[in-house]
């Protein structure tokens, strides 16, 4: 929970690089809340107003921390346009689970190993 929290800190921070677990366990707590917050919203009967409201509160620090890990891939942010082809979806999951590079790029230095 403490990365989830630390990403959202760092609400639109673009430049620097993220680590696989820093990415991943955003991945994994967003996927949970949206997922709680849809079912809620479906057992309720209501319209999925809560549901658009965190997907669209989320939405930029989680294309923040998917620049950061392509940076640590030492990809540009850019390669997340990819997400606009067929199957490029894929492709982004791919690079997101790749290893970063063991040392300092252009991007930055080596990502933090723990949220605070």
């Amino acid at each position: 929970m403490d990365w989830y929290l630390a990403v959202l800190k760092s609400y639109a921070e673009f430049g620097g690089r993220a680590g696989r677990q820093e990415y991943w366990l955003f991945f994994l707590f967003n996927v949970i809340i949206a997922t709680v917050t849809l079912f809620v919203e479906s057992l309720l009967g209501s319209p999925a107003v809560l549901y658009s409201l965190y997907c669209l509160a989320v939405l930029l620090p989680g294309i923040g921390v998917s620049v950061r890990r392509l940076h640590d891939t030492n990809r540009s942010g850019w390669w997340l346009l990819l997400a606009l082809i067929p199957f490029g979806v894929i492709v982004i999951l791919v690079l997101m689970a790749l290893e970063g590079e063991p040392d300092a790029n252009q991007y930055g230095d080596l990502p933090r190993t723990s949220p605070n």
